[in-house]
């Protein structure tokens, strides 16, 4: 449980009472703990990633974008919830990484969804098209540059989409001012900009490590 704010008997109930992972994912996970040992800690939780799966049916978002891919698992998540036109663009730096993603989303059927974009999100993000808007957004990457990501997605994002932000309470981190190390103070400063940003409506979900979900007006 990466919740470690909750006891540990409620976080392996809340576990126990949601729709499990299927195989795949279980290997993918497992695949992923053996070749980045303390990394995989970055791949996100099954909690997280049924989540995801149903914000895209829910939202029926057909445009999505994900920054920060790491082995595949959350860009499996959302791709699941689309529909048969759906679309994901995942950008990442690293091919090692994603080169275990591609072979996922083979064996999950899904790679005519997926477009990967390899190379420093904070370029790549400004060459996405126009048309069609972004209509939900996923960011899971280097925390300092969350502001950054945010920014950009935000002007891609259709009205009423949503920015979907991982680990926005950093193991609690956050909620301790004598807490002053570089990524917990970048992470707190996101968190306040969100907060007090009147183009949007925001709510951080205690799942996993802090889940933000962010709407555009």
């Amino acid at each position: 449980m990466k919740a470690t704010y909750l006891e540990a008997a409620v976080g392996q109930y809340l576990l126990a009472h949601s729709t499990w992972p299927d195989e795949l994912l279980d290997e993918l996970a497992v695949e992923t703990r053996e070749l980045t040992g303390d990394r995989a800690g970055m791949q996100i939780t099954p909690d997280q990633g049924r989540f995801l799966t149903m914000m895209v049916q829910l939202t029926r978002a057909k445009n999505i974008v994900e920054v920060g891919t790491f082995t595949g698992y959350s860009s499996i998540c959302l791709a699941r919830g689309l529909s048969l036109r759906g679309r994901l663009t995942c950008f990442d730096i690293s091919e090692e990484w994603t080169s275990v993603a591609r072979r996922y989303w083979e064996r999950a059927g899904l790679s005519r969804h997926i477009t990967l974009k390899l190379g420093p999100a904070a370029e790549r993000l400004k060459d996405l098209p126009a048309v069609p808007a972004v209509d939900l957004a996923f960011i899971d990457a280097d925390k300092e540059n969350y502001g950054l990501y945010y920014e950009i997605l935000l002007t891609h994002l259709t009205p009423g989409g949503l920015i979907l932000v991982d680990n926005t309470l950093w193991g609690g981190r956050v909620a301790h001012p004598a807490e002053h190390d570089e990524t917990t103070v970048a992470i707190r400063e996101f968190n306040d900009m969100v907060a007090a940003d009147p183009r949007v409506t925001s709510i951080m979900l205690p799942i996993a490590d802090g889940l933000t979900m962010v709407r555009k007006q």
